[in-house]
């Protein structure tokens, strides 16, 4: 179990992580994240779990535009063209972390954790997966104005949840 976050995050959270970190071990297999609004935070829980260090490869923040670009190789055009907070750059996120690292597997979400500007939705995220040789998976959720902090949690899980899913259609 994570030492670090524990007290911060519900206990499933943690247990999930820790089984999900040994299985990527197991299969030898590793993850990359890309994150914007959790800000790392799904990182930090992938890091956190004792003895499953080399399951993880490398994490991008990636708040802004630019640096969605300057680290996940995103066309400027794209970024432009779309909102930051949409389908298509979640793609992009997740395809950049997977050409960018060494990882087998990268997972990108970016979204509206707190209020935002006029005609954005607040609790508005997109999700991501990439993996070689596969299409990339996205997912859309709605969790609406519960704050910050729980929006970020809650997309922990739906990102923990997509990892497990990709590995078990190995």
């Amino acid at each position: 179990m994570s030492e670090t976050l524990e007290p911060a995050l519900p206990d499933h959270l943690d247990e999930q992580a820790e089984r999900l970190m040994h299985r990527l071990c197991d299969a030898d297999l590793t993850v990359s994240t890309a994150e914007s609004c959790t800000g790392g935070m799904l990182a930090a829980l992938l890091t956190d779990i004792e003895g499953a260090g080399h399951g993880f490869d490398r994490g991008f923040v990636t708040y802004t535009k630019d640096a969605k670009h300057d680290l996940l190789g995103i066309d400027r055009d794209l970024l432009d063209r779309n909102d930051a907070v949409s389908a298509t750059v979640a793609r992009a996120m997740a395809e950049g972390a997977l050409t960018r690292s060494q990882a087998d597997v990268a997972i990108a979400v970016t979204g509206f954790a707190g209020p935002a500007g006029e005609g954005c939705e607040e609790g508005l995220v997109h999700f991501a997966l990439a993996r070689g040789g596969r299409a990339t998976l996205q997912r859309e959720e709605h969790f609406g104005s519960i704050g910050r902090g729980a929006v970020r949690v809650k997309s922990l899980k739906v990102m923990l949840d997509m990892l497990e899913q990709s590995l078990e259609q190995a």
